[in-house]
């Protein structure tokens, strides 16, 4: 029997997610999370959907959710980095 080392963790970040209008209602204010370092806002999202079935139906894939990392507007494929600031609210409309 060999003595191998544990694997190691995963390196993780710590990202403020904030929500607004109805998400903000539903979700609350905002929530501290781990992130794997790397991630993208779409793997922050599928993390969220994860948390709870309200999470899940609200942050939903085809759900029109939009999204700011650090109070710029982003894809889903942008990474997050450390320290990072998202924001999830529905799209405004105007009239």
């Amino acid at each position: 029997m060999t003595n191998l080392p544990p694997p190691a963790a995963e390196p993780s970040v710590r990202v403020r997610v904030r929500y607004f209008a109805s998400l903000r209602e539903a979700l609350g204010a905002e929530e501290t999370l781990p992130l794997v370092a790397g991630s993208s806002l779409g793997d922050l999202r599928r993390q969220l959907q994860a948390r709870s079935p309200r999470h899940a139906e609200l942050l939903a894939p085809g759900r029109a959710v939009r999204c700011a990392l650090n109070q710029v507007m982003a894809e889903e494929s942008a990474l997050v980095p450390v320290g990072a600031e998202v924001a999830f609210f529905p799209p405004v409309t105007g009239g």
